[in-house]
C-alpha cells in the first residue's frame, strides 16, 4: 500500500469515534430524560394518590352530610307534616266558629225583625187604644160635665152657698173627678163617735121615715150640733187655724139608726195623718 493510502483509515476512526460520542450523548440524554420523566411521574402519582385520598375523604364528607340532611329533612318534614295538620283543624274550628257566629247572627237577625214586627204591631195598638182612650175619656169627659150639669148646688145651714151636693155615692165620685174640694165618706151608727177628716162625728138620733137626724161635730175642742137636719141638707162649719169652710152631707138613713154620707172640704185644707 502506497503512503497515500494512511489518511482514509484515520478519518474513519474520527468518524467511528463521532458516532461513538454522538451514540454516548444520546444514551446518556436518554438516562437522563428517563430520570427525569420518572422523577416527574413519581411526583404526579404522589400528587394523583393525595388528589385520591382527598376525594375519599370529600367523599365520605358528602355521605355523612347526605345522611344528616336526610335526617333533618325528614324530621323537618314531619314537623311540617304536624304544624300542617294543626293548622288544617285550626282552620276547621274557625270555620265552624264562624258558621256558628253565622247562623247565631242570623237567629238574632230574625229575632230581632220579629221583635221589632212585633213593637210595631204593639205600637199599632197602643195607637189604636191611645185614640180610643182619648176618644172614651172625651165622652168620659161630656159625659162627666153633663152629670155634674144636673147635680144641685144649694145653701147651707148657715146661709152659705154651698157648692154642688152629691145625693149619693156615684154623684160623689162625680164630685171627686171634678177635683174642686176633698171628699171624705163615712158611716155612723147611733152613739158611735168617729173621726171623719180632721173633725169627729158623733150620731145622736136618727128617723128613717122622716129622714131626719141629730149629729154632732167636734172640731177645735169644740162641738157643733146639728139638731133635726134633712137627707142631703149641707151641713156647715168652720174650723182651722186659718177657719176654712167645712160640709157634711147625708145621703142615706137606715132603720137601723144609721146614717152614711161625706164631709167636703177646701183643697187647701188640713188632710187627716192617715191620708197621703
Amino acid at each position: 500500500m502506497s503512503e497515500f493510502d494512511t489518511p482514509p483509515a484515520r478519518s474513519v476512526s474520527g468518524a467511528l469515534i463521532g458516532v461513538v460520542a454522538a451514540s454516548l450523548l444520546i444514551a446518556i440524554g436518554g438516562l437522563v430524560w428517563s430520570y427525569v420523566l420518572s422523577t416527574h411521574i413519581s411526583h404526579q402519582e404522589v400528587a394523583l394518590s393525595q388528589a385520591n385520598e382527598q376525594n375519599a375523604k370529600l367523599a365520605a364528607n358528602l355521605r355523612e352530610t347526605d345522611a344528616r340532611l336526610k335526617v333533618t329533612t325528614d324530621q323537618l318534614g314531619q314537623s311540617l307534616g304536624l304544624t300542617q295538620k294543626q293548622l288544617e283543624a285550626r282552620a276547621q274550628e274557625i270555620l265552624a266558629r264562624e258558621q256558628a257566629d253565622s247562623r247565631r247572627l242570623e237567629a238574632s237577625q230574625k229575632a230581632t225583625a220579629q221583635q221589632v214586627t212585633a213593637v210595631s204591631s204593639a205600637v199599632s195598638d197602643v195607637k189604636t187604644d191611645v185614640g180610643g182612650v182619648k176618644t172614651d175619656v172625651a165622652r168620659t169627659q161630656n159625659d162627666l160635665a153633663t152629670a155634674v150639669t144636673q147635680l144641685q148646688s144649694m145653701k147651707g145651714d148657715m146661709g152659705m152657698q154651698s157648692g154642688l151636693i152629691a145625693r149619693n155615692h156615684d154623684e160623689l165620685e162625680l164630685l171627686k173627678h171634678k177635683g174642686d174640694r176633698n171628699y171624705y165618706e163615712f158611716t155612723l151608727n147611733k152613739g158611735d163617735k168617729k173621726p171623719v177628716s180632721t173633725v169627729s162625728l158623733e150620731l145622736k138620733k136618727s128617723d128613717a121615715k122622716k129622714n131626719r137626724f141629730t149629729l154632732n161635730v167636734y172640731a177645735d175642742d169644740k162641738r157643733y150640733e146639728k139638731k133635726d137636719r134633712n137627707v142631703n141638707e149641707p151641713l156647715q162649719f168652720y174650723t182651722g187655724k186659718d177657719p176654712m169652710l167645712y160640709e157634711i152631707v147625708v145621703n142615706s138613713i137606715n132603720a137601723k139608726n144609721q146614717i152614711s154620707g161625706y164631709i167636703s172640704t177646701p183643697k187647701g185644707a188640713p188632710v187627716p195623718p192617715t191620708v197621703q
